[in-house]
């Protein structure tokens, strides 16, 4: 199944209390809840290229599965990562202590970010 296409948020659980814990300032939070942001991801084989549009901020991941990389985390912080695929259709990244799980099923891309107890959930669309 690939991966390829651009998807637009559809709905978040949890935005606020995830981004508090992981030290985002408020008006940032603000901003950022009610922007409805695109993901545009282009997968050739177990390369990726993941880019995260939300109002003026743009994130650009690229990454090879299994392979080490850097990823850029919501905070703008670097960190080193490594995504493996599970299945034909999961990535699964652990980054600095924050576990990320993406899954395509269809049209829809459900991404669920959890840090201790607390888990954030990003569902988006295929347009």
């Amino acid at each position: 199944m690939s991966f390829t296409g651009k998807y637009e948020l559809q709905s978040q659980e949890n935005f606020e209390p995830f981004m508090k814990a992981l030290g985002l300032p408020d008006e940032q939070i603000q901003k950022g809840k009610d922007i409805k942001s695109i993901s545009e991801i282009v997968q050739d084989g177990k390369k990726f290229k993941i880019t995260v549009t939300t109002g003026s901020k743009v994130l650009h991941n690229e990454f090879i599965i299994g392979e080490e990389c850097e990823m850029e985390m919501l905070t703008g912080e670097k960190v080193k990562a490594v995504v493996q695929m599970e299945g034909n259709n999961r990535l699964v990244a652990n980054l600095k202590g924050l576990k990320s799980v993406t899954e395509l099923n269809g049209d829809i891309i459900t991404n669920t970010l959890t840090m201790g107890d607390l888990t954030y959930k990003r569902i988006s669309k295929r347009i």
